[in-house]
């Protein structure tokens, strides 16, 4: 009999089927570069506007998920029609400065790994579906728990009924390009505002995240971005790496 840690295991050490294979790492790499782009250019956000949306629920994710695994209380999540989003979050961590320093990293931070496990979850076509399926029910959920903005309620659930269609009415194949798809953007997606991560104030609302983190952990904003770029970045060759492997 099967313990349940080997089931586990399996969804993500089993080798990809030649379906799977068949989509194309090339692909994957082209839409990841293609994407950065467009997101630099003006006109880019309309273009690959439902992928804006989702790298800003993302983003804001990371930062409230955090906040709330550090002792705090996520209290509303915005997004908004121009791509740009906020998240409400009290802190009560006894991390001290570095409590703060980490809910401010999660913003570009999270999405990547978020992104990276989604990716490496397509060697295995259970897990595949198993993860879309996942990812559509917490854009559901986040919508009726913390999502308090007009357009948030509008946008987010209809992002997760349209990820959880193509879960549930879709080809294996389908599928499995999906999840890699969605990763890979979630771990681009730390490029969204590239000027922002370098940036050490977000307008009206004070710091930057980079900027935060120099509050609170000393070394230059520029430092942290170029720290979490690079990050993203190897990030996301590494989990093509294990799904291709």
């Amino acid at each position: 009999m099967r313990e349940p840690h080997q089931d586990l295991a399996s969804l993500f050490t089993q080798t990809a089927p030649p379906a799977m294979e068949r989509m194309g790492l090339t692909w994957l790499i082209a839409a990841a570069i293609a994407t950065t782009i467009l997101w630099q250019i003006p006109g880019g956000n309309y273009i690959l506007y439902p992928f804006t949306i989702l790298a800003t629920w993302f983003h804001e994710m990371g930062h409230g998920l955090m906040a709330l695994l550090l002792g705090g209380n996520f209290q509303k999540l915005e997004i908004f029609s121009n791509g740009s989003g906020l998240a409400h979050y009290a802190m009560r961590s006894t991390l001290g400065n570095l409590g703060f320093a980490l809910v401010a990293a999660s913003g570009p931070m999270g999405p990547p790994i978020a992104g990276a496990i989604l990716i490496m979850a397509s060697r295995n076509f259970h897990s595949a579906s198993l993860s879309l399926k996942i990812l559509g029910g917490v854009l559901l959920l986040s919508t009726l728990i913390w999502v308090r903005s007009f357009f948030g309620l509008l946008a987010i659930p209809l992002l997760g009924f349209l990820i959880l269609g193509i879960a549930l009415k879709t080809p294996q194949w389908v599928q499995g390009f999906a999840i890699q798809f969605l990763g890979v953007q979630a771990c681009v997606s730390t490029y969204h505002q590239i000027d922002y991560l370098f940036s050490y104030t977000a307008g009206p609302l004070g710091l930057s995240d980079t900027g935060q983190m120099q509050r609170y952990l000393l070394l230059p904003y520029w430092v942290w971005g170029g720290l979490m770029a690079i990050a993203s970045l190897v990030i996301l060759v590494q989990s093509l790496r294990i799904a291709y492997r």
